[in-house]
């Protein structure tokens, strides 16, 4: 399951290893057996997370692009 969330300033992103500015958007994966990975905003631009989907006539920015395509 993929969540999009806000980062209050004390997370890290487990791909760069960099931290996540406060009210940056980032990505939590679970990875299973109750893992969790956490994606920056710019790593998912690089591992195709992110996307634009039509929505009333206006492009909109999403984290789950994927799953609009299926």
């Amino acid at each position: 399951m993929r969540r999009g969330c806000i980062s209050l300033g004390d997370v890290q992103c487990d791909e760069c290893h960099q931290v996540i500015p406060y009210a940056e958007r980032y990505l939590v994966i679970d990875a299973g057996e109750g893992k969790l990975k956490r994606v920056c905003f710019k790593c998912c631009e690089n591992e195709g997370y992110i996307g634009y989907k039509e929505d009333k006539g206006q492009p909109v920015l999403t984290f789950f692009q994927k799953e609009y395509e299926a």
